[in-house]
Formats: structure tokens, C-alpha cells, sequence
């Protein structure tokens, strides 16, 4: 019953009273990768940085007395992780010790997804087959696949990120993703130009045909993650957010109250789908309420 205390009484003091807490934690625990993804901006080869057990509680406390309550691990790659004889696993139960609601993995599936403690694991998706490859590398379609069907964790969810690579394939990557047993729905997002990566970028008038489509299909039964609510969000003033709600600890231990794209002034192209969602959540979006509740708790 802790959330359905928790959540209530954060939104109240953050929407009426102007509280900024957080109910997120995106926690970059590596940025070592089995990947060198063509719009990635974390993973490193010349300087791998695997943060020790210690400083993960340290991070996972800090946030936890900030406000948050749900922590996603990251990468690089999250299930290279590993300190003496400890896996992700243990991070799974140090962040339900520590009091977190749930616990999610942003993973590739370059490995195993076997026997995973977290709550729920989102899969990075960038279209079937050689659209995949041609963002993440040859033969990392089939890794994925076969590490999807091979994988006994019951909440496996897709995450796609559509960029003018992929923008041709999205409506078959959610067919597929309809049509694959073991994952339960794709979150869709959009490029945001982070420095070095600008070239992946669509035009906005681009953007909003492929959300109305994805809308239409979304009302069509597909299971998509975004609410209809957060879509249309992203179609309006894309700068007015709130990133709040999410805290970033990135690799170097550096820590942000917001994501890092409005260091950079990137609001206005932000891409990401929880833009949508967060704004919509401050409004009571019905459809967006009950979306998060199913994914969350």
C-alpha cells in the first residue's frame, strides 16, 4: 500500500505547493558496453568506469532521501556490471531494501536475460532486422531476439528510439513487438540531438506525422506504452516539462536535478517520451495515470 500513499501525497505537494523532489532515479552504474551505437553518448572504451558497490548505495541513499521511489539502472550496459562477486541482482535488492517501490533495467540483450531481479526490464529496440544493425551493429538483431525468447523474466518491454534511420520501420517494430510473446508493450521516443549526433535528427513536422500515426494505432489496440495524453504533449510546446521528476547520476558520479539535455539547451528537441508522460501526469491525464500505475506499481 506504500505507493498509493506515497503518490498522492508527492503529487499533491509537487503540482500545489511547488516541491521539485524527484520520483525517479535514472542510475548510470557502468558505461562500459558490448555496443558502440551510432547515437550513444555514454559508452566509453578508453575510459571504463564500473562504479564500486559502495558508491551505488551511496547514490541510491541520496536519491531515495531526495524523493524518489523507482530507479532505473543503466549503461553502458547494466548486466556487465560486476563488483567481486556481485551482479545486478544485488543492486535489485539493496534498492527494495533501501525502500524503492520498483526497480527497472534499460538493457541492449546482447546478454542473457536470465533469472533477473528487477521489477521490469525495458530492451532498446531500433527497428527489425538490418535497421536494428544499422544503428547498433551487425548481428545484434539476432542477439536480441534470440535473447528475448530465451529470457524466463515475466515484464519485458521495448524501447525504441526513432531517428531518420529507422523512422521508415516503426510501424512494423511495434507489429513485431505485438506479435512477440515475451514482451509486453514498446515505448516509443525520438532522437535528441546530443552533440556528435545531431545528423540522427527528424524535422518536427516529420515528428508529429509519425506520432498522430502512432496514435492511430495506439487506439487500434497495438501495445504502446506512451498514453495518448503524453503524445499529444509532445506535439505542443516541447519545452515546457517537467524534468524534475527524474534525477540523473551519470557515470563520473556527476549528479543532475534534470536530465542533461537542458544543460545543453536541447529542450526544445527533446525527444524522449517521458517529456509527454511527466507533463501529462501533472495534469491528470486519466489515460497516463493508469498507464503508470500499470507500469510502476
Amino acid at each position: 500500500m506504500k505507493p498509493f500513499i506515497y503518490l498522492p501525497l508527492w503529487f499533491f505537494k509537487t503540482r500545489f505547493l511547488g516541491q521539485n523532489k524527484p520520483l525517479q532515479t535514472v542510475l548510470f552504474i557502468t558505461n562500459e558496453c558490448n555496443l558502440e551505437c551510432r547515437h550513444c553518448c555514454v559508452y566509453s572504451k578508453d575510459h571504463i568506469i564500473t562504479k564500486p558497490y559502495v558508491q551505488i548505495k551511496e547514490e541510491l541513499e541520496y536519491s531515495y532521501n531526495l524523493g524518489s521511489r523507482f530507479v532505473d539502472f543503466e549503461g553502458g550496459e547494466p548486466f556487465l556490471w560486476k563488483y567481486n562477486d556481485l551482479t545486478i541482482n544485488d543492486l535489485t535488492f539493496l534498492a527494495k531494501k533501501i525502500g524503492f517501490f520498483s526497480t527497472t533495467i534499460t538493457t541492449n540483450a546482447q546478454l542473457p536475460i536470465i533469472d533477473s531481479k528487477a521489477d521490469s526490464i525495458w530492451i532498446s529496440l531500433d527497428g527489425i532486422g538490418k535497421f536494428h544493425d544499422m544503428i547498433r551493429g551487425e548481428g545484434a538483431f539476432d542477439k536480441l531476439e534470440k535473447n528475448i525468447l530465451e529470457s524466463n523474466h515475466p515484464n519485458l518491454h521495448a524501447n525504441m528510439v526513432i531517428n531518420n534511420l529507422n523512422h521508415s520501420n516503426f510501424e512494423d517494430t511495434i507489429q513485431w513487438v505485438k506479435n512477440n510473446p515475451k514482451l509486453k508493450s514498446i515505448a516509443l521516443n525520438f532522437h535528441t540531438p546530443f552533440p556528435g549526433t545531431e545528423s540522427l535528427s527528424i524535422p518536427l513536422d516529420q515528428r508529429n506525422e509519425i506520432i498522430d500515426q502512432i496514435i492511430k494505432m495506439k487506439r487500434s489496440g497495438y501495445p504502446i506504452m506512451n498514453s495518448i495524453s503524453g503524445l499529444k504533449y509532445m506535439k505542443k510546446d516541447i519545452s515546457n516539462k517537467y524534468c524534475h521528476l527524474s534525477n540523473f547520476i551519470h557515470p563520473d558520479g556527476t549528479k543532475r536535478g534534470e536530465c542533461e539535455g537542458k544543460t545543453l539547451n536541447l529542450c526544445a528537441s527533446c525527444g524522449f517520451c517521458m517529456s509527454g508522460e511527466m507533463r501529462a501526469v501533472m495534469n491528470l491525464k486519466p489515460d497516463t495515470l493508469f498507464a503508470g500505475l500499470k507500469l510502476r506499481v
